[in-house]
């Protein structure tokens, strides 16, 4: 199951927290924190890259992209 980010949204004067919540794809995105019951948003993050085996071992993009077949050899 992937792990989300979620940021608090707070009443001003109170700072947000970031929080990790482990949910199925799909589960629907919380609204509320679990533990203050402060609003909520899904913090996007970077991945960590994985490529299949066939995109690791192939030549970079070319300017038309992999579809072409041109890998930039123009």
């Amino acid at each position: 199951m992937p792990i989300y980010v979620y940021e608090t949204l707070p009443a001003s004067g109170k700072k947000s927290r970031r929080f990790e919540v482990k949910q199925s794809m799909n589960d629907k995105p919380l609204t509320h924190d679990p533990e203050t019951g402060d609003p909520v948003r899904r913090v996007v993050t970077g991945g960590y890259g994985f490529y299949g085996a066939s995109e690791k071992n192939s030549p970079p993009p070319g300017p038309c992209g992999r579809e072409c077949g041109c890998f930039g050899n123009n």
